[in-house]
């Protein structure tokens, strides 16, 4: 009997740490590799979320690009990040993912992260009794994002983590350890294989051409709760960021995910059309922002990408604000105040020091090989009636 499995995906994010365990579960559907479930599996792709939308970048077109042939697009269920919508769009995710598996009739459904969408879809999977599977549960932040995390994996029944304190945390969340398996972060594995040329990522993207290799990375996401004061923070932010212009920085700006809060920075953004040190991108193929990434003097705001991505090729992090201030705290990492004269300071220092060893306590680019090992005709026979489990 082959077994059926659906992803789903709601961003760029998401999507960058799914592709590579979506290509071994294609490969096994194809059956061309050697593997107990091989030509055993079949699966789909629902598509959600900010893929949808255009202002991001429709940022889907890249799934069909990648070449998966079982893609399906949900309607776009909210523009950028208005509070009143954000729960419509949490029921509307719902409405639309009950008729997608109605039909589809999964074996098992995998989702990613802390996202609204996420959350609707466990929540969907929960109430049907579908086996469900949650990649990078068991993590902290310290915003309305780790609730989510959280609630997410007690919907769940398996947990795919990237380290053994996730697991840890899950185990003291009352998940039974024999459906948690430590897998590392599956972006890793295309970290750390063939990306693009720094060249080719000019080429696809001309505007960075200037700049040559002598630019940061800025990526600064709204956090829910501090949403009164973010109009003044990221105007601090890039107060701080255009002193900075004034030593010969450049900036490789990346649009924001659409929480609440999400306007005011993509407005604050807009006022740096016409300014040649700063250069801003919807999205951008999740490839090409490694080799970016890679390849810049640091990386500054509050995106994960500073904390995990950024230390397996020792780049430099400062960190903003609250967002992240529950995760790693590793050495690339040098937290940051929200004030245009400590962001100066920090920027001049960081860009006098060389670059950090790597780092990978997230994973060694081993994580398909992980999640393959995990996935044995047994695992789908997991029971879905939930119990606590305690000693």
């Amino acid at each position: 009997m082959k077994r059926h499995l659906v992803f789903v995906t709601n961003s760029r994010a998401d999507y960058g740490k799914l592709k590579p365990l979506i290509q071994a579960i294609d490969s096994l559907e194809k059956g061309i590799l050697d593997h107990p479930m091989s030509g055993k599996i079949t699966y789909a792709i629902f598509v959600c979320g900010m893929h949808l939308l255009e202002q991001y970048g429709s940022t889907y077109i890249e799934i069909f690009k990648d070449g998966f042939e079982h893609v399906f697009l949900a309607k776009p269920a909210q523009s950028a990040g208005f509070s009143q919508e954000m729960d419509l769009a949490l029921a509307d995710t719902i409405t639309q993912f009950h008729q997608f598996i109605a039909h589809q009739r999964p074996d098992l459904i995998v989702f990613h992260g802390d996202r609204l969408e996420t959350l609707a879809c466990a929540i969907v999977g929960s109430f049907n009794s579908i086996l469900s599977a949650h990649i990078e549960g068991g993590e902290l932040s310290g915003t309305l994002d780790e609730s989510i995390r959280h609630s997410v994996s007690k919907l769940a029944h398996l947990h795919f983590v990237c380290e053994e304190r996730a697991r840890q945390i899950l185990l003291q969340m009352g998940e039974r350890a024999e459906n948690i398996f430590v897998i590392g972060s599956s972006d890793i594995d295309v970290m750390l294989g063939d990306l693009p040329s720094f060249s080719q990522v000019q080429a696809r993207y001309s505007q960075i051409q200037a700049f040559r290799r002598q630019y940061a990375i800025l990526i600064y996401h709204p956090v829910v709760s501090e949403i009164i004061d973010l109009p003044h923070t990221i105007y601090e932010i890039l107060e701080g960021c255009k002193l900075a212009t004034q030593k010969g920085q450049n900036f490789v700006c990346i649009y924001p995910n659409n929480d609440l809060g999400s306007e005011a920075i993509l407005n604050a953004l807009a006022t740096l059309k016409n300014n040649p040190h700063f250069v801003c991108f919807p999205s951008m193929k999740f490839e090409y922002f490694l080799t970016l990434l890679k390849n810049a003097q640091f990386i500054i705001g509050n995106s994960s990408a500073g904390i995990r991505e950024a230390g397996v090729y020792g780049v430099p992090c400062l960190n903003l604000g609250s967002r992240q201030h529950k995760r790693s705290t590793a050495s690339h990492i040098t937290q940051v105040k929200e004030d245009r004269h400590a962001i100066l300071e920090a920027i001049l220092e960081v860009k006098t020091k060389p670059h950090h060893q790597p780092t990978y306590h997230f994973g060694t680019g081993q994580s398909v090989a992980h999640f393959l090992n995990a996935l044995s005709p047994a695992l789908f026979d997991t029971p879905t009636q939930k119990y606590f489990a305690h000693d």
